[in-house]
């Protein structure tokens, strides 16, 4: 982890910090004062003015309209990002699950992950091996309740790092994340209390670069 980068534990403006061992997972700040691991940046969402339940219900429409055609939608994936211009990765949150159902990237691409949160709860998006979730499942769920509410400081073992972003009910929340090369498989899941075991997690997919 090289020294621009702060590792997580916490994200959103409500968060305490800690700082843990260096691992492969990075993540390089938007911003020289960042906080966070990556620079996390929340801000309430809209689309040209229209509140995200307008919004929503618009994708939901399109989203239906696609279904009864019988036809799949797909979107081709852009090329690796690169720090200088690093390829967005959209993951929606809910209650209580993710979209995409997969997160794809390549390994040591760029990219700025964006969190939006389409439910009415708070959730957050940890990225990392299952190992680490379930290290971070473990720490949040003994400080269940404690002030702020869901994103509490929690502590986990060092060395065991993640990208880690919280988003409240209608925020977006954004990182740059290097992607790690090699290492076990990733998950995206969230550890607000009791999501996790509802189904709140989606894996990673490494996708190949074109020759």
């Amino acid at each position: 982890m090289s020294g621009d980068e702060t590792p997580a534990g916490a994200a959103g403006p409500a968060v305490g910090r800690r700082a843990v061992d260096s691992a492969p997972m990075s993540a390089r700040p938007i911003a020289p004062d960042a906080p966070i691991l990556g620079r996390i940046v929340g801000r309430p969402l809209a689309i040209r003015g229209r509140p995200l339940a307008i919004v929503a219900a618009v994708l939901l429409a399109a989203s239906s309209g696609a279904c009864d055609s019988g036809a799949p939608v797909t979107t081709p994936l852009a090329g690796p990002g690169t720090p200088d211009h690093p390829r967005e990765v959209n993951i929606i949150a809910r209650e209580y699950a993710y979209a995409p159902s997969v997160v794809v990237v390549y390994p040591g691409e760029t990219v700025l992950v964006h969190l939006v949160n389409a439910g009415l709860e708070t959730h957050e998006a940890v990225i990392a091996d299952a190992a680490t979730q379930s290290a971070w499942e473990s720490a949040e769920a003994a400080v269940a309740g404690a002030p702020p509410g869901p994103t509490p400081l929690v502590t986990v073992p060092s060395g065991t790092t993640a990208l880690r972003l919280v988003a409240a009910s209608g925020q977006r929340v954004d990182a740059i994340w290097t992607v790690p090369v090699g290492g076990p498989p990733l998950i995206v899941g969230c550890h607000i209390p009791g999501h996790w075991a509802q189904g709140m997690q989606v894996p990673v997919s490494f996708a190949a670069a074109s020759p």
